[in-house]
């Protein structure tokens, strides 16, 4: 007699919107006319601009980060996004930021898009920055500045 095999492990669970509240900081961004698609929504390739955007501008306001003469650069070398709903134009993004890991030379931030006033994300999604010397591109230690910051968006 055959026995059917079976597997312990479960199917990865199906990705869900995030409640405004599991964010810790937010930024408003407006949406373009050439943000939307033939379809009439926002193009997926405009979320990960937003969610770029949305960290590095609170980065740059934070006095953590200087784009033009800091010693120390962040490269993305992970990201991903889940859609939910779509956001198009004219609207108001909020996008709101946490850190998820934070360790000697990375960072993942999480970002949730949330159409204005709405409690519910419309995406969600990751991107992971490693900390590199400018002029080396080796990885190197957070700033004390920079992370001092990002420990209160854990």
């Amino acid at each position: 007699m055959n026995t059917p095999v079976t597997s312990s492990a479960e199917a990865p669970a199906k990705p869900q919107a995030d409640a405004r509240s599991s964010y810790k900081v937010f930024r408003p961004i407006s949406t373009r006319w050439m943000d939307n698609d033939v379809y009439g929504h926002v193009n997926n390739v405009v979320y990960y601009s937003w969610f770029d955007t949305a960290v590095n501008a609170t980065l740059i306001e934070q006095g953590v980060l200087d784009i033009h003469a800091g010693a120390t650069i962040g490269l993305v070398v992970e990201t991903q996004c889940f859609y939910f709903s779509p956001l198009a134009f004219p609207q108001t993004i909020e996008a709101g930021i946490r850190v998820a890991k934070l360790g000697t030379s990375s960072v993942r931030y999480e970002v949730g898009l949330f159409a204005q006033g709405q409690d519910l994300s419309a995406a969600r999604g990751h991107f992971v920055h490693v900390y590199v010397d400018r002029a080396t591109r080796r990885p190197v230690p957070l700033p004390n500045p920079l992370k001092t910051f990002l420990e209160t968006l854990t």
